[in-house]
């Protein structure tokens, strides 16, 4: 995720009378995806494919050349004369006459992260060679922001994804999970089982279309990497170079996504525990990794008997009163990425005075929160219905048995979602397996999508190479700062040059 929604979010009926087509290579496995068509596209969906769209300049305040247009993309693909979605694109006309390869789109990841604006951002990050080759085309995927959004009327409260499990107050968990799953299914329940990954995947093959090109060249960060594999899967033959950086694990999209998190935490954690346990002279925390995770660990439970005012350097947390799963929801991605400022962080809570607990927020949500929590629990629990179960007492077991296993996340992780009541998927989830062609980027310590889950992808995509980033910290690699040149290298070389590598590459931080 290029932006997180909250620390989580850095997070079926089978087509019967119109199957839209992917062009299987014939190799790999093509499960839960359409027959193979001559043509580009059947001829039911012809009126969206060709549709010519009238192109305007997006922003005064943005150069002339970034430019939007709306299309329209069936509700529900297997009834194309139903009900239209509006879905709203963008691009950036960078490459040169005669170096042109194609059109470049990319997905920066939540799944509730906007991407019309991804083409100035890349505008700013991709090297010339690669813009020379390539024209940007953004998009808001249906349901988010400009693209026909959704809305659930939220409260404030029911902004944060995921809560500790606390057996006192697990029936007001439940309680809020459920609310939150009617107001969104109340306000949009003709619409809400068609707002999937595998529907996204579609519009993008319809945007390929309207845009002229036969094959498109992709570039997608966290949940990026999941919507552009469902591509691979579901069109083959129009993927051309597919970059998936930090990767999602496909075979556990959904509630397997956030306990990703969970397990990845612990062997961060541990790895910050020695680190810190180093510098003992500095932080004063434990001279042993076992004494640093233990002063971790009474500083947690003093601050859920009684929250701790915080008054450190952090700006997001000076002033707030935090309980220790407080503590723990801010420091798991930071065991990852910065351990020195965990270690100052816990330095500073330790000298925290008691105080009470601050109180819930209240008032209704304002619209651009309600409509990215709305949307990332739609593709969440949707995607992957099956993967949530529908009994209140599972949460509870796995919640207590994650929380021992994983301490450090393991009860957020399990704990129960809206998922649990959510209405049901129009489909099943996409099983990944075919031998596209792509470049699985990872870090060693990746937060929110830890190394399995870009080991699980590269296994997915069996054409596939990883580019892993030896003691690489932190969530994104490409195209963001400090990354690693002999990841730059490899992902232009890829991307313009069509070099693939051979095999499997590392570079080292």
């Amino acid at each position: 995720m290029r932006s997180a929604h909250k620390a989580a979010l850095a997070a079926a009926v089978l087509l019967a009378t119109l199957r839209v087509p992917v062009v299987a290579e014939g190799a790999g496995g093509t499960e839960g995806a359409e027959r193979a068509a001559p043509a580009d596209h059947p001829s039911a969906l012809a009126p969206y494919y060709d549709q010519r769209p009238a192109w305007r300049r997006c922003q005064s305040e943005a150069p002339a050349a970034y430019q939007c247009a709306d299309i329209t993309v069936p509700l529900d693909y297997t009834r194309p004369t139903g009900p239209p979605l509006r879905l709203r694109v963008s691009r950036l006309m960078t490459s040169v006459p005669g170096k042109r390869r194609g059109v470049l789109l990319s997905n920066p990841g939540g799944p509730s992260t906007a991407a019309l604006g991804d083409p100035l951002q890349l505008n700013d990050s991709l090297s010339k060679k690669v813009k020379d080759r390539y024209d940007l085309i953004g998009f808001d995927p249906r349901g988010l922001a400009t693209s026909s959004p959704l809305r659930c009327g939220l409260t404030e409260d029911e902004l944060t994804p995921f809560h500790p499990y606390r057996s006192a107050a697990y029936t007001e968990d439940v309680t809020r999970a459920r609310d939150i799953a009617a107001k969104c299914a109340a306000r949009n329940r003709t619409r809400l089982p068609y707002i999937n990954t595998r529907n996204t995947a579609r519009d993008m093959d319809v945007i390929r279309g309207v845009l002229g090109e036969k094959r498109i060249s992709y570039v997608g960060w966290s949940y990026g990497t999941y919507l552009g594999a469902v591509y691979t899967q579901l069109f083959p033959r129009h993927s051309d170079r597919f970059v998936l950086d930090s990767a999602v694990a496909p075979d556990r999209f959904g509630r397997g996504t956030v306990q990703a998190m969970a397990s990845g935490a612990e062997p961060a954690f541990r790895e910050w525990s020695r680190r810190t346990a180093l510098k003992d002279r500095t932080y004063q925390l434990g001279d042993t990794p076992a004494k640093v995770r233990a002063t971790f660990q009474r500083l947690v439970a003093r601050a859920d008997r009684t929250p701790l005012r915080y008054a450190g350097s952090d700006e997001e947390h000076r002033g707030r009163a935090l309980t220790g799963a407080d503590i723990r929801d801010w420091l798991r991605p930071e065991f990852f990425d910065a351990p020195d400022r965990v270690a100052r962080e816990v330095v500073a809570l330790r000298k925290a005075r008691a105080t009470r607990p601050d109180p819930r927020p209240a008032g209704r949500a304002d619209s651009f929160e309600d409509n990215a929590t709305a949307l990332h629990w739609a593709i969440m629990c949707g995607d992957n219905s099956v993967s949530w179960p529908r009994d209140p007492a599972r949460y509870r077991h796995d919640a207590v048995r994650d929380g021992a296993r994983y301490p450090v996340y393991g009860d957020f992780a399990s704990n129960i979602t809206p998922c649990a009541f959510w209405p049901r998927g129009s489909e099943p989830a996409t099983r990944v397996d075919n031998r596209v062609r792509a470049l699985v980027v990872h870090k060693q310590w990746d937060s929110q999508t830890p190394l399995p889950s870009g080991r699980a992808m590269h296994r997915a995509l069996h054409g596939s190479r990883l580019v892993y980033v030896a003691g690489g910290r932190g969530h994104a690699v490409y195209a963001f700062p400090g990354a690693p040149a002999c990841v730059t290298r490899a992902v232009d070389a890829y991307l313009t040059e069509g070099s693939f590598p051979g095999r499997d590459v590392t570079c080292r931080t």
